[in-house]
């Protein structure tokens, strides 16, 4: 998959946007391990509102810059700030998870790819993607009550969302997974060698930028929605496959199948 359009507006954050609609985000402090400072984190809210209303968008991947996904959140603050009342720093963090688990709002599929370390905060904003890849000796932990604190970022949903009894361990344990065995045990889809994830990742995401937007978004939408029965399911399929029958882009794979070459989409 080639940059042919990268943009570097953003010190903290990297945003490569792809001819074929992927949007590669990098989380750029790898002096910190990606730690998820003030400033990141503002600019990581301008990059979801950006990217939630830009109709060109088709899949977005995640990544940390150097030798780390993102070490968590970065607590430095606590200390030299003095003790804020709880109601203050209530305020505080429900904003700071609110910012970071944005990406799950967006309508496009989105991959995180880690690369190395994911800790705390940095593995749950890792979780909140649809799609999660490791480099094989990557290390993924939610070490929060070994540093006294309860979890955060939505630990306490994702983790066990995506990995039943193995998230209440980390959790519970604070004890680190590496990248192959996070995926032998369903916490992440697939890990690789560190050297191929990049390569892997993109072409899953190059994959899923082929596909038609429409039918991918309201399928996104769908997945999202936990269907807490068979009928729900049923119901919001009943809805949402027709839309797509009336698309061009239907037709338009209808007609590359028989045919037997790569449709064209244009999300219409």
């Amino acid at each position: 998959m080639n940059a042919t359009n990268p943009t570097n507006p953003m010190n903290e954050l990297l945003v490569d946007r792809r001819d074929d609609g992927t949007v590669l985000i990098t989380l750029n402090r790898p002096d910190r391990r990606n730690a998820m400072t003030d400033g990141m984190t503002d600019e990581w809210r301008e990059t979801m509102a950006a990217l939630a209303i830009d109709p060109g968008v088709r899949c977005v991947i995640v990544t940390g810059a150097g030798t780390a996904f993102s070490s968590g959140g970065d607590l430095s603050w606590l200390g030299e700030r003095g003790v804020e009342t709880v109601p203050k720093l209530r305020d505080r963090m429900l904003a700071f998870y609110r910012t970071w688990l944005a990406i799950t709002e967006l309508e496009v599929p989105t991959i995180a790819a880690v690369n190395g370390p994911a800790v705390g905060a940095g593995l749950c904003v890792a979780l909140a993607c649809d799609l999660v890849y490791a480099a094989d000796d990557a290390k993924l932990l939610a070490p929060f009550t070994k540093l006294g604190l309860h979890p955060g970022m939505a630990a306490t949903y994702l983790l066990p969302r995506r990995a039943g009894a193995l998230g209440r361990e980390l959790l519970l344990t604070g004890r680190t997974v590496m990248g192959q065995e996070a995926a032998a045990k369903g916490l992440i889809n697939q890990s690789f060698p560190k050297n191929d994830l990049m390569s892997e990742v993109e072409a899953i995401a190059q994959t899923i930028a082929q596909n038609a937007p429409m039918a991918t978004r309201l399928t996104k939408v769908a997945l999202n929605q936990d269907h807490q029965h068979l009928d729900a399911a049923l119901r919001w399929e009943s809805l949402a496959q027709p839309v797509t029958m009336a698309s061009a882009d239907m037709i338009e794979g209808l007609a590359a199948h028989r045919e037997r070459r790569m449709p064209k989409f244009t999300g219409s």
